[in-house]
């Protein structure tokens, strides 16, 4: 199979490539410099791109008659065309890409929580949005990873995101291959970790992957990463981890004594409750997993979804709804 060396991501410039804020300056991100080890990435400005300068006067989104436009105070126009154009052309000439980190609340590149005026004049209410660039990368990518720099503070949502990366740049070799064996193999190394996101669609991508109707490799391949994308669509829920576990526990949990069984069934109750990281009982596991040489079971992605090298249990205490 085709070697790709590293996830493709695009992230928003001013997050410590380059000087282009509005206001002439960047703002570097620990997380960002630390994944530009582990991926290739892709920075865009797009604010730059359309023509305005740094610094610049700021621009705002603004929503008059069901409608929602970039709009620039200072100087009375709005450059809703152009950052629509922009953003179409730049996401077609994207060949690859596995994911994106967008500044937040710009309202340009911020995902949800973009501040959306009513009206131009000066002293209205607002609503809140998604930039005019961040929701066509959105429309056009509604499988991949696509978070803000802010969001990702929280460890939960950080896991979630780089999951995430990686399975769609793992897919993306798959597609390179043009192998239903490579496909399947996917199927299979990720079950339990598909079962600890999403039960309904690994059993779904199991029925797509068996391919009944004998459906070309293309057809296949676009429809599983669809479904791929509809699985990791939200954070996993902590019982749903917790049944992927327990399955794996049955492979060897009759070797166990009484009290070695009891002891990780109270991680498992642990990590429900908040008071472990689900590391503790992953380790636990894999640790018998080790002895009872269960071959099938080291194979699976969800003992490490993505390099363990990023793993940073730092976490700002931001909510991880989704």
């Amino acid at each position: 199979m085709e070697k790709i060396c590293m996830p493709q991501v695009v992230v928003s410039r001013c997050l410590g490539f380059s000087a282009c804020r509005y206001n002439g300056q960047t703002i570097p991100d620990k997380f960002v410099n630390k994944l530009k080890d582990y991926v290739e990435y892709t920075t865009v400005c797009p604010e730059v791109e359309i023509g305005l300068g740094i610094p610049r006067d700021p621009i705002r989104l603004v929503s008059e008659k069901d409608e929602i436009f970039l709009y620039q105070p200072a100087s009375g126009k709005e450059y809703s065309k152009e950052m629509t154009d922009y953003s179409l052309n730049f996401l077609n000439s994207l060949k690859d890409v596995d994911g994106f980190i967008l500044k937040g609340r710009s309202p340009s590149c911020g995902i949800k929580d973009v501040k959306v005026y009513i009206g131009k004049e000066k002293a209205v209410g607002s609503t809140k949005g998604a930039g005019l660039f961040a929701s066509e990368v959105m429309k056009k990518y509604p499988y991949l990873a696509i978070e803000e720099e802010g969001r990702l503070t929280n460890f939960r949502i950080r896991e979630h995101f780089l999951t995430k990366v990686y399975i769609m740049f793992k897919l993306r070799q798959v597609k390179e291959s043009k192998s239903m064996a490579e496909l399947v193999k996917f199927q299979s190394d990720n079950k339990y970790l598909l079962m600890a996101y999403h039960q309904r669609e690994q059993k779904l991508l199991g029925r797509i992957v068996a391919n009944h109707d004998k459906k070309p490799f293309e057809e296949i391949i676009d429809e599983y990463r669809d479904h791929l994308g509809n699985a990791f669509a939200r954070l996993p829920r902590y019982t749903n981890y917790i049944n992927a576990l327990m399955h794996i526990f049955g492979y060897f949990s009759d070797n166990l004594s009484s009290k070695e069984k009891e002891f990780v069934l109270g991680t498992f109750d642990k990590y429900r409750e908040g008071k472990a990281p689900l590391s503790v009982p992953l380790n636990l596991l894999r640790s018998y997993v080790i002895k009872y040489e269960q071959g099938y079971l080291l194979e699976q992605s969800i003992w490490a979804p993505y390099p363990e090298d990023l793993v940073d249990i730092s976490d700002s205490g931001k909510a991880d709804n989704s």
